[in-house]
């Protein structure tokens, strides 16, 4: 991984354009090819970014400036990066991350729609739990009743954060032809108000576990209905 601080301003170019004007920023620059630049707040989500494949080119910079990056994907879309000051530079190697490991409720969620994959929707059918993709695996990966892909990711507790990682999946899934296309259905035993939303707006089906039933087991609990 690459680490790059630098005062710098940036440009997409694509399906939309869009401009960052100069500012100080961190520059990440991963393994996998991907590129993408943060500020100092939204917590881990850039303020734009190249998910791979792409590939990066460092071309003769502009007048004034440090350096020029010029990132493009498979579809000629462009980000590029024009670096006015670098402050900081440096890689490091990561080696191979173990990934996430879910807690056991969360753990047995996924084994438990797994076996009863039905509860997704009449037809659906499991292709493969733990489908590898390049950043990682998803949860199931299923196909519904008309043969459609389906990728479903499970947490305990749903939030926003859950829903942009089955986005990414869905947006590496959609580039395999003999995927595509797929949707995605987000399930967890609580979702956000805020996570359904995002959700919705991006086509994902949001979808409630009940732990105790996927159990086979009913809850002793007085419930008002």
């Amino acid at each position: 991984m690459r680490l790059v601080i630098a005062r710098c301003r940036v440009d997409y170019i694509g399906r939309l354009t869009a401009h960052l004007p100069t500012a100080r920023r961190l520059l990440l620059v991963k393994a996998d090819g991907s590129v993408s630049v943060h500020a100092d707040d939204r917590a881990y989500k850039p303020l734009n970014w190249m998910s791979p494949p792409c590939w990066l080119s460092e071309e003769a910079p502009e007048e004034d400036t440090a350096a020029l990056w010029v990132v493009t994907n498979k579809a000629g879309e462009q980000l590029r990066i024009t670096i006015e000051e670098i402050e900081h530079d440096s890689s490091h190697e990561l080696g191979v991350d173990p990934g996430l490991i879910k807690d056991g409720v969360e753990a047995h969620l996924q084994e438990l729609l797994a076996e009863h994959v039905e509860t997704l929707g009449a037809g659906y059918s499991l292709v493969r739990r733990e489908f590898p993709t390049a950043i990682g695996p998803v949860d199931l990966l299923c196909r519904d009743a008309d043969g459609a892909t389906v990728a479903v990711e499970i947490k305990r507790r749903g939030e926003i954060d859950g829903v942009e990682q089955l986005t990414r999946y869905l947006e590496l899934l959609n580039r395999d032809p003999l995927l595509a296309p797929v949707s995605g259905v987000f399930a967890a035993q609580q979702i956000k108000p805020q996570a359904k939303t995002l959700a919705t707006d991006r086509g994902i089906r949001c979808l409630v576990l009940d732990y105790e039933a996927l159990r086979g087991t009913e809850s002793t609990e007085f419930r008002l209905f």
